[in-house]
């Protein structure tokens, strides 16, 4: 198939809103694919690179070559290429890098280059999630819609699943159960902004489990043989010793559970998010293999960086007085013996693991179950002082001292569950409902960045500062381009080239005049900004064109929320 049939693919999906047209148009690309390109050109159209890592970025892909005038370039060369650029090495890996990347991308047309950017920047937003590419696979196989989402949950992995189905159809996908040693995508929350309004979605009697500030960790065990994993479906078992320490000195012999990795202080409190997934990240050496694979596996980048690691939909059990664990007490949540131990000869920040549920229990799977039988299998399994804070509710006023309880225990808030939920592995339903406090700023754009993929031609990356009452000038918090509808960017673009100051080929940098609210979950350290703090996950919530600049909020606001979450 041509490569350039599946960047036309890709703008004509973002091109329609209609969710049965888009359907169709990937349906007839995956199709088309030959069967030994379905992998590759499957997670395409979902926006992925089947190499997870190619080490390409922005400064890959300045000053590339123009766009060949005619398409010569087959989805089967195009994944041959990635292939090479990823597998670059060693000293003067730059500059090979560099030369194989202008290479692929002096034989790619324009349309082909915006596709390719759009890939390996990771920011190719055409409209094709995961749920339509499902009931895309489905169409093109000939297979029930039902049969691939089940499969795609036990797997977790897009490209496997649609090569399945496309080369082996209904009796491929049976083949596909929660196999230990195998992640499977875990089950998501929605957010909402009260547990008033998060007991509607769910109903009563509900659970509350407190929302660790945290790395998502998914644990398997086989014997022996221990693999952790990140919300991503990356393997970190490595990096976090502590975890496999942990898991490893359970009684059971085959383990599937789902929690979290979080940093302690002296005192038992939890540590800024930013410190624990530092933590993560410098880890190396040998702490466990991975089930069914030899010693020595290495574990991909998972993410353990601020920007990468989402601590989105944790969960957690019987809720002690600082909301961690049901064994804790005011001086601190208890840390178990062994990882304690496995702390101790690292000497190294203390990552403890808090489980809130469980998937598998020696040879039966659980997924199935309601969540209070999971519940209790998970409490006769893991000891107390692993399982993180739960409480039951049969209404408002309990889970509002709950969710009240675990912000003062320096948490991140809560999520209310359905106890009579079955684990919905990769789905973001109603029986999982997190709600967190949402801060916001009016902060001032200082520069925006050009658009790429979809927002090619649009100013689109905000640069967001906060006004300085000591200069008068204004620092740098980060950017963000979330929030972003089409409207929006046309409305910015206009009026930032209006304010412009300065006109780069990247980054237009504009008068300090033009007011936006953004919300937020959080104040982290970092090195990168001026401020020397910046917003996490931060997205536009409107613009404020009733306030001028000189009204912004301040740093000192930003670093008081800071320091009020960081416990001083």
């Amino acid at each position: 198939m041509r490569f350039l049939d599946v960047a036309a693919t890709s703008a004509a999906v973002g091109a329609t809103s209609g969710r049965r047209a888009k359907v169709e148009l990937l349906a007839d690309a995956l199709r088309r694919l030959e069967p030994a390109e379905v992998a590759a050109g499957s997670g395409w159209l979902a926006g992925e690179l089947r190499q997870r890592q190619t080490g390409v970025g922005w400064a890959s892909l300045r000053d590339l070559p123009p766009p060949a005038a005619e398409p010569t370039l087959t989805v089967a060369a195009v994944d041959a290429a990635i292939d090479r650029i990823a597998a670059v090495r060693g000293t003067g890996s730059q500059a090979r890098r560099r030369g194989l990347v202008d290479a692929l991308y002096a034989a790619a047309t324009a349309d082909e280059q915006r596709l390719l950017t759009g890939l390996f920047l990771g920011e190719l937003r055409h409209g094709a999630q995961a749920g339509l590419l499902a009931d895309a696979i489905a169409r093109a196989a000939g297979v029930p819609v039902t049969a691939v989402r089940r499969a795609l949950l036990l797997a977790g992995d897009l490209r496997e699943v649609a090569v399945a189905a496309l080369t082996g159809g209904a009796a491929a996908l049976a083949g596909f159960g929660l196999r230990v040693g195998r992640p499977l995508a875990p089950m998501l929350a929605q957010s909402a902004s009260s547990v008033d309004e998060a007991l509607t979605a769910t109903g009563t009697p509900a659970v509350v489990d407190v929302k660790l500030d945290g790395i998502r960790i998914q644990v398997h065990r086989s014997g022996r043989d221990i693999a952790v994993f990140t919300r991503s479906l990356d393997e970190i078992t490595t990096r976090v010793p502590e975890v496999v320490a942990a898991v490893r000195a359970l009684p059971a012999r085959e383990l599937v559970l789902d929690g979290e990795a979080i940093g302690l202080d002296e005192t038992g409190r939890p540590l800024p998010f930013q410190q624990t997934s530092s933590a993560a990240a410098r880890r190396s050496g040998s702490a466990g293999t991975r089930p069914g694979e030899p010693d020595g596996t290495e574990p991909d980048d998972g993410d353990t960086a601020p920007d990468d690691t989402a601590p989105d939909d944790t969960a957690p059990d019987d809720t002690g007085p600082d909301g961690i664990g049901s064994g804790s007490g005011a001086e601190g949540p208890p840390v178990a013996p062994a990882v304690r131990a496995a702390a101790a000869r690292t000497g190294e920040t203390v990552l403890t693991p808090y489980f809130f549920d469980l998937l598998h229990l020696d040879g039966t799977d659980l997924i199935d179950l309601p969540g209070r039988d999971r519940w209790a299998a998970l409490g006769g399994t893991v000891d107390a002082s692993l399982l993180v804070g739960r409480v039951e509710v049969d209404g408002p006023e309990q889970a509002g001292a709950a969710f009240a309880a675990a912000l003062d225990a320096g948490q991140e808030g809560v999520v209310v569950k359905a106890p009579d939920a079955p684990y919905d592995a990769g789905r973001r339903g109603a029986a999982w409902v997190k709600v967190k406090p949402r801060h916001t700023l009016d902060l001032v754009v200082l520069a925006v960045e050009w658009g790429s993929g979809r927002r090619t031609g649009w100013l689109s990356n905000l640069h967001l500062g906060a006004r300085d009452p000591a200069t008068g000038g204004f620092v740098m918090l980060g950017k963000t381009f979330k929030g972003l509808t089409d409207e929006l960017l046309r409305w910015q673009t206009e009026r930032f080239l209006g304010l412009a100051t300065e006109r780069g080929d990247w980054v237009v940098r504009v008068r300090p005049e033009q007011v936006v609210e953004i919300a937020f979950d959080g104040v982290q350290r970092s090195s990168r900004y001026p401020g020397g703090v910046a917003l996490r996950f931060a997205r536009v919530v409107r613009y404020r064109d009733d306030k001028t600049a000189a009204e912004a909020d301040t740093i000192d606001a930003v670093r008081a929320i800071h320091t009020a979450r960081s416990g001083g």
